[in-house]
This record gives structure tokens, sequence and C-alpha cells, in this order.
């Protein structure tokens, strides 16, 4: 065993984390939190995986639940194409007959990527295939100074063969965890602890000065900024006008108030022929919620207003929308954005 392993996976004998889908051998529950973390601190991840394998313990259950209420599940973990994959995933391993044993088989679910499926091989059935997230980006990018960018297909590939080479093949479970536990709580994107470090002698990042250097990166995605004029229009105290996004968009699923996306920061976007004419017919006031309300995404940056909307009756509901009951209006799923801003009523 080479240097690097010897002393990771000793360091992770004794730092490694608690964590309830750890050594279970469960491919279906391994895949749950897999999918969960992406993107999700652990601390929040954690009690999402708690509840999710509480309300759905087996494959055979999640494939069975309705979509709506697997988006409510998720509600507040963003990124919700993970549960709509998810849900599809699942239906597919029951068609299949029970989760893939191989490789291929495992990648080939919807929802599922390279490292994913290297996670769940190794660690339900100890396959050697390294698993390469962020903190394998950066762990093994500053131990070995590499200089391949970590957005381009040739430096993927790259670390994926470096990783191959250092995983002990007789524990790649083991290996891939120590690596994700020890960039986590070791070698930390800002300011790690180098002196406490057991692998700083042989990290080149170190040596060199140059920690903050690694991984590298080519490019950077530009940031989208979006401008959004929400409106609670609530009818007879007794309904909400709301939609699902369906569009390939940002909360594709999501349920929200009736939308007016506005070009510039400028506008307002209430001269709406549809508000417009609501006002008029309803004599009703429009009522300001909150302003200027910044919500960012990875890409995006979404700059919201809100407002509140109370009429007696809708002559029209425009194309999409529907009246949802307010006695039923906690059961939908909502983009955090929306539910951090809802009007007193909803509540």
């Amino acid at each position: 065993m080479n240097r690097f392993t010897q002393k990771l996976l000793a360091w992770y004998d004794t730092h490694k984390r608690d964590l309830p889908w750890r050594d279970c051998g469960d491919p279906y529950r391994i895949w749950i939190s897999e999918i969960i973390l992406q993107q999700t601190r652990i601390a929040q991840g954690t009690s999402y995986y708690l509840r999710f394998i509480e309300q759905w313990p087996d494959v055979e259950s999640l494939a069975r639940a309705p979509e709506d209420e697997v988006m409510k599940a998720w509600e507040g973990l963003g990124y919700d194409s993970r549960a709509r994959n998810l849900h599809f995933a699942a239906r597919q391993v029951v068609e299949k007959g029970g989760f893939p044993k191989d490789y291929d088989g495992v990648k080939a679910l919807k929802g599922i990527g390279e490292y994913t499926a290297a996670a769940i091989c190794s660690m339900a059935y100890g396959l050697p295939y390294a698993a390469i997230d962020g903190n394998a980006y950066r762990v093994l990018g500053r131990v070995f100074a590499v200089e391949e960018p970590i957005d381009t297909i040739r430096g993927k590939r790259y670390y994926t063969q470096l990783a191959q080479q250092l995983m002990d093949a007789s524990q790649p479970g083991k290996f891939n965890q120590a690596v994700m536990d020890f960039g986590a709580m070791q070698c930390v994107p800002q300011n790690p602890d180098c002196h406490s470090c057991p692998l700083s002698m042989l990290c080149a990042a170190h040596a060199s000065g140059r920690v903050h250097a690694f991984p590298c990166k080519s490019k950077r995605l530009p940031i989208k900024e979006r401008h959004f004029t929400y409106l609670y229009i609530i009818v007879a105290n007794q309904a909400v006008l709301m939609h699902k996004r369906q569009d390939k968009d940002i909360w594709r699923g999501l349920c929200e108030p009736y939308l007016i996306e506005r070009t510039h920061a400028g506008e307002n976007g209430l001269d709406n022929d549809f508000i417009q004419t609501l006002v008029r017919s309803a004599h009703a006031k429009l009522q300001p919620l909150r302003s200027g309300v910044k919500h960012v995404l990875t890409h995006r940056i979404i700059h919201a207003d809100f407002h509140l909307l109370h009429v007696e009756s809708l002559e029209a509901i425009p194309d999409g929308y529907e009246l949802i009951p307010v006695k039923a209006f906690s059961q939908l799923a909502l983009p955090v954005l929306v539910r951090q801003n809802l009007p007193e009523a909803l509540v």
C-alpha cells in the first residue's frame, strides 16, 4: 500500500464520521444518502435522509409514492431535479427486479453519474471504483499539485486514474469515504490546518506554499441575474392562485404563486393586463409584502418582490394556473424563496 493511502486510512480509522448510512451495505440507503448529499451539507442532509428512510424504507415503497409527495419531502434541499430523478430511478429499479449489482447497471439509472455509481458500487458491493467528488478533487489536487483543470474532460480523467492507482482495491469503500471525510474535515476549502495534517509531509501544494491554488479550474460559468414579481392572489379567503413550474428551468415540479418575470430591475411588472383588470374589477388594492429579496442559486441570482391581493372572485384563471384551497396549501411543495416569503394568511 502506498504511503498516501496508508496515512489516509489510518487517519480515517480515528476520525471518521458516524453517519447513519455508513457500513450498512444497502445500495438503496447508500444511494439515497448520496443523492441527498449532492450540493447539501451533512448536517442538513442527514435529517432529510432519516425522514426519507422512515417514510420510504425500501426502493419499492419509494417507487409506489406519488411524485408530489416525494417533492414535498424534498422541499428545502434545492436542485429539485434530484428528487424527480430519484423517484424515476426507483421505478426503474423495481421494473428491473432489484438494484443493479454492477457499475454499468447502477450508472444506467436516472440521475446517477460516474461519482454516484462509484460510491454505491464501492460501498455496497466492494467494487474497486474511485468516487471523485469535490473533496477528492481538493485532497488529490493539493497533495499531488495536479495542474490539470477539474472542469475539463482530460482533467476529470486524470483525477480518476490517479485515484484508481492510489486506491486499496481490497477496501475501496473505505478509501472513498476516507477521501471524502478528509476533504470535509481536514483538507477544507478555506484555511486548512496544514500543521496538524498527517499528509503535510507528502503534500506538494503545502511544500510550495500554494495550497489555495488547487484544485485548478479553467473557466467559471457566468452568473445570470433574474427579476421576479410574485403575487399571492387569495380568492374569497378560501383559495390561492398557484401553478406548478413545468419548463426546463429552475424549480421544475414545484409550485409558486402568480409570477411576472421582469426584464430589468427598475420594472415592477404590475402593469400586466391580467393584474390591472383584476384590480379594477375587484376594486382591490395591491399590498406590498417584501421587495428586493435576494436569493442566490449556483449560477443565478434571483431578485424578487412579493405582493398580496385579496379578491372576492376570479372571472378567468390564467393558463397553467389553478385555485388551491387555503386549507390544502401546506401540502404543496414550494421553492425555498417562496416558502420564506409567505403572507400570514398562508403560513
